[in-house]
């Protein structure tokens, strides 16, 4: 059980083992509180473990909470969770989020982790940001929106936080695919409550380099991989990334070398070499024209093209957008990482990211949301869709 300090109220639990029914984590199953304190639900989600691959906890407690709300149709697939509302409204939107965190910290007394705790209104550890607030969000709309003006599509899926072949969300697309057909997109990753449209791009190569094998006392006698590398570093080193406008936002392109790998022992010229690069680029490109980019760069290296996910445009000429921004009450700004609204992009569904939390606070030993931050997303969504 999880409590805020809050002068103006009495603690009450949001969360509470129900008797009985111990899963393989030792816990009972998790009731959850969707009409409590938004923040303190946040808290009881994050103490439910959830690294990616062990979101069945989560998910079963998420769909027993919706299952009380007569207003909704559920369907389940996998640890994935679609809840409709089914009113006939002329425009339909998405809110989605992921259950699953990155893996918890290592670091000793590292405050990112699981259970949460509070210093303040300060909420502390893993999915703080990232994103269990946006996910709370969710469930409290889910909740306390039985007559909203929009009919509303919320999602809540696994395996987020590792590669695309293993999305909830893929799987969702793939196999149920008539129950996310929607007009406008919300995904409440961490944007610091202000309108993120679209994402970049996201595409990695591997550069290969190789030698001759020698013992290095006779160096002259090999032929060094990892020197012949080096002009690969210097050409990403060199290179200045562009900033494009795309729909009037203003998206940061970047290339970089993320890993380099070679050599066997300390005594052996190394043979191979390979250099890993990473290229976020604007959502006015493709992926074939950003692996165009790339390789035009680095030609006369050995270049392979090891993942790719396209990027989205803003979505901020959709209808529902206009209502929406004026809602939350801020100037919008592009999304430099790459998220999910790119899969619902692809699907032909404009989406945007907003969320409460720091997104630079994500996976971090130190992530923390305030209180506030998750409230008044909140607040701002009922606006809007009430």
């Amino acid at each position: 059980m999880t409590q805020i300090p809050d002068a103006a109220a009495p603690l009450r639990p949001t969360a509470q083992a129900a008797p009985g029914g111990h899963g393989e984590g030792g816990l009972g199953a998790v009731v959850l509180d969707l009409r409590g304190d938004v923040a303190e639900l946040t808290a009881a989600l994050m103490d439910i473990d959830s690294v990616s691959g062990n979101e069945r906890a989560l998910a079963d407690a998420v769909e027993a909470a919706l299952a009380g709300l007569g207003h909704l149709r559920l369907t389940r697939n996998g640890d994935a969770i679609v809840a409709r509302t089914e009113l006939g409204r002329s425009e339909r939107i998405i809110l989605a989020g992921h259950l699953d965190t990155v893996p918890l910290p290592t670091t000793p007394g590292s405050r990112g982790t699981v259970p949460s705790s509070w210093d303040g209104d300060v909420l502390y550890g893993r999915g703080a940001t990232d994103m269990k607030g946006g996910v709370a969000v969710q469930l409290a709309l889910a909740a306390t929106l039985t007559e909203p003006t929009k009919d509303l599509t919320f999602i809540f899926y696994d395996h987020e936080e590792v590669a695309a072949a293993k999305s909830g969300l893929g799987r969702l697309v793939r196999d149920n695919r008539d129950l996310l057909d929607a007009d406008f997109g919300i995904l409440l990753e961490p944007t610091n409550g202000t309108v993120e449209g679209g994402c970049n791009g996201t595409i990695r190569f591997e550069a290969t380099t190789r030698g001759l094998a020698a013992h290095s006392a006779r160096a002259w006698k090999g032929e060094n991989a990892i020197h012949a590398a080096a002009p690969i570093l210097v050409r990403l080193a060199a290179y200045e990334p562009a900033t494009v406008t795309v729909d009037g936002l203003d998206y940061r392109e970047s290339l970089n070398a993320v890993k380099v790998r070679g050599g066997t022992a300390g005594n052996v010229i190394p043979d191979l070499c390979v250099v890993e690069i990473n290229y976020r680029f604007a959502p006015d490109k493709t992926p074939a024209q950003a692996e165009a980019h790339v390789r035009s760069l680095l030609e006369g290296f050995d270049l392979v093209c090891t993942d790719s996910s396209a990027g989205a445009r803003p979505g901020l000429n959709a209808p529902a957008a206009a209502s929406f921004v004026a809602a939350v009450g801020r100037e919008p700004l592009p999304k430099y990482g790459w998220t999910d609204v790119a899969r619902l992009s692809e699907m032909g569904i404009p989406a945007v990211n907003f969320g409460p939390g720091d997104a630079l606070l994500a996976h971090s030993d130190n992530e923390h949301v305030h209180a506030d931050a998750i409230r008044e997303c909140l607040a701002a969504l009922t606006r809007w869709l009430r």
